[in-house]
């Protein structure tokens, strides 16, 4: 099974210190034209602020010699979901092989929405049994149905998955309370897209997210009462 990630729910996210509120924090950089020297940039705040960071695949290894004590994840399948069965497991090994230490996974929507549901739990089950890393899979809440996202929460969880995020950012939409109250049924909740200031993300942290995906990172942590 893959390994849990801040599995607990946090009691009282406005409560936490500066330095545990950064740790939940994943200070994100995966736009189309990101550089290396964009990736340095995040690693740089994620290091001085306690963060996680996001990345491209591409880059996993040079972030990873760059800044080896930020915990570092990348994408899988990203952003739309559609690669083989086969291609995600061989990125994802690739990338936790490169320095990786989590793993966050798009679902074939597509297959979703055709009640492909076996077929999606057993993507997810081949990179979650190829990895010994985290594997958060990423449902894409703006594209489906609730019904349709109780379904996927149950694929990710029934292949083991550690984790499920709200939202890739590239569809329209992203975190809301009441998406992420209802996937922290199944897994613990990463709620990513459109949270961009403090207050915003203890609304996703007491609606049950225990993690954050933000390319606002640094506004985020530096909101806190105590920063």
């Amino acid at each position: 099974m893959s390994e849990d990630v801040h599995a607990d729910a946090i009691d009282d996210p406005a409560s936490l210190s500066p330095a545990e509120f950064a740790a939940t924090i994943d200070h994100t950089v995966l736009g189309p034209e990101t550089t290396v020297a964009d990736v340095e940039t995040v690693l740089d705040a994620a290091d001085e602020h306690g963060m996680n960071a996001c990345i491209p695949p591409c880059y996993v290894s040079e972030a990873a010699e760059y800044a080896p004590d930020v915990p570092l994840a990348t994408v899988v399948g990203f952003p739309h979901g559609q690669h083989t069965a086969a291609a995600k497991r061989d990125e994802g090994e690739d990338a936790w092989r490169t320095g990786a230490d989590e793993l966050d996974l798009v679902i074939n929507v597509g297959r979703l929405k055709a009640g492909e549901d076996e077929a999606v739990v057993a993507e997810i089950a081949e990179v979650v049994a190829a990895v010994p890393v985290p594997v958060k899979v990423i449902i894409e809440t703006a594209l489906l149905t609730d019904e349709e996202k109780h379904r996927a929460c149950a694929a990710a969880r029934d292949a083991d998955a550690a984790m499920v995020k709200t939202s890739t950012g590239f569809a329209d939409g992203g975190a809301t309370v009441a998406d992420v109250e209802l996937m922290s049924e199944y897994l613990p909740v990463k709620a990513s897209g459109g949270v961009g200031s403090y207050e915003e993300a203890v609304e996703m942290l007491e609606a049950g997210a225990v993690r954050i995906g933000a390319s606002s990172g640094v506004d985020i942590v530096e909101g806190h009462p105590d920063a």
